[in-house]
Order: C-alpha cells, then sequence, then structure tokens
C-alpha cells in the first residue's frame, strides 16, 4: 500500500456583501507538494446566488474562477502568477482578500490520490 501524502486546501467562497460577511461555497482548491498537484474544482449554483444577491453576474464570477483555474495550471494566459512556482501560486489564490471571490483558511490532510481528494472535498462542502 502506498504512503498518503500530505496535502492542503481551500474553499472557495462567494461573498455577495462582503461588508455583511454572510458566504456559500462554489469551490475548492487543493496543493500537494510531493504530488506537484495543484488543481481547482468549482460550481455556481444559480438559485443560491439568487437568494444572496440579483445584483451579482453569474458569467462575470465563472470569467473571475476561470482565471483561478489558469493560474493552478500555470497557463500562459494567467500572466506573471502562472509562471510561479507551484507552492506559490497555491498560497496567491489562498490569500486572504476583501473581495467577492475569496478563500478560507488553509486545511491539511493526506491522501493517496489528490484528485480524488479534490473531488471528495468539492463534494462535502460545495455540492
Amino acid at each position: 500500500m502506498q504512503d498518503k501524502e500530505t496535502f492542503e486546501y481551500a474553499i472557495i467562497r462567494i461573498i455577495p456583501k462582503v461588508e455583511r460577511e454572510e458566504f456559500f461555497n462554489v469551490g475548492v482548491i487543493l496543493f500537494s507538494k510531493r504530488n506537484k498537484f495543484l488543481g481547482i474544482k468549482y460550481h455556481i449554483d444559480k438559485n443560491k446566488l439568487k437568494a444572496f444577491s440579483e445584483e451579482l453576474d453569474i458569467e462575470a464570477l465563472n470569467r473571475y474562477l476561470n482565471a483561478w483555474k489558469l493560474v493552478c495550471e500555470g497557463a500562459r494566459e494567467a500572466g506573471a502568477i502562472g509562471e510561479f512556482e507551484i507552492s506559490d501560486r497555491f498560497r496567491w489564490l489562498a490569500a486572504s482578500r476583501s473581495t467577492i471571490i475569496q478563500s478560507s483558511k488553509t486545511h491539511p490532510g493526506l491522501c493517496n490520490d489528490p484528485k480524488k481528494s479534490l473531488e471528495d472535498i468539492f463534494k462535502k462542502y460545495v455540492l
């Protein structure tokens, strides 16, 4: 049996009105240094978004989250941040922000398969 490797993850949140500090979870970012893995999975529930705010544009939010995906992938389209080391890209994505899209504090875990862990955490905390 393969030894489990450490990983870190953060939950991605939409905070429609930052001053009210109300949020709902829309995704997960997971980083495993040993597996050289940085992944993101997200989904914005339109009905939940409307319940919080009818002012926000779901397409714009999806574009922002897709930019986070490009950073995870280290894609050229991600600009200078996409060129950072994988660990630095995770730290940049999980950094504290005061915007509509934020991430939780980071949490640790152990796994054999970071992709499966990303999916499991997504199902547990987002869906």
